[in-house]
């Protein structure tokens, strides 16, 4: 039965992890410019941000749920204005090489960016009550079937985050500087685009 539960919740976290947006274009931008490692730790933030949201719907956490739905046009205007920075400094980033002294910065930078993010967007917790809802989970009383569906959900976002940035490190080192630069505006453009419709989306 927990396994059963476990494999349930990597298919959730793939589910919700897999759909290209603004942290999918971040990992891929950040691993073919700094390394299959920057990428994945990228991911983790989000994975993180995936577990804490899965954790308040498998366990019933109605008040800190509660709390997220009624603060999400702040927090999505948040998360809306930060992509439009992101966006804005990626476009005009001409390169992005950087030294061992700064990885370790750079590895902190870039899982609290797609961490902070993912948890500015409470759409993320209403699928995670949808879908545990109609498997019975919010209804169980049973706690540590709960924890195990919410560690599968985090180890599902893993696996896709892991893949994401396998395949894009494929191609990393066919990159050239010239490619970089173009890189940063495409990237910078999505983002800015997917910062512009969520403030669209408040209006």
């Amino acid at each position: 039965m927990f396994s059963e539960m476990l494999l349930k919740g990597l298919v959730i976290g793939l589910t919700i992890a897999a759909p290209v947006g603004p942290i999918g274009v971040l990992c891929i931008r950040r691993t073919l410019e700094q390394g299959k490692l920057i990428g994945f730790i990228s991911g983790l933030g989000a994975a993180t941000a995936d577990g804490i949201y899965g954790l308040c719907a498998g366990l019933g956490l109605t008040f800190m749920t509660n709390f997220l739905i009624g603060w999400q046009w702040w927090l999505q205007l948040i998360g809306g204005v930060f992509l439009i920075y992101l966006g804005v400094s990626l476009f005009f980033l001409r390169s992005s090489r950087i030294s061992p002294k700064t990885k370790g910065t750079r590895s902190l930078a870039a899982y609290s960016s797609t961490f902070f993010l993912t948890l500015t967007n409470p759409v993320t917790i209403l699928a995670f009550v949808a879908i545990f809802s109609n498997l019975g989970i919010i209804e169980t009383d049973s706690t540590i079937m709960s924890l195990m569906l919410v560690l599968g959900v985090f180890l599902g976002s893993i696996v896709w985050w892991l893949f994401l940035c396998s395949i894009a490190g494929l191609v990393a080192n066919r990159v050239n500087g010239f490619s970089f630069i173009w890189i940063n505006r495409i990237s910078g453009s999505i983002l800015l685009l997917f910062g512009l419709l969520s403030l669209y989306r408040l209006i």
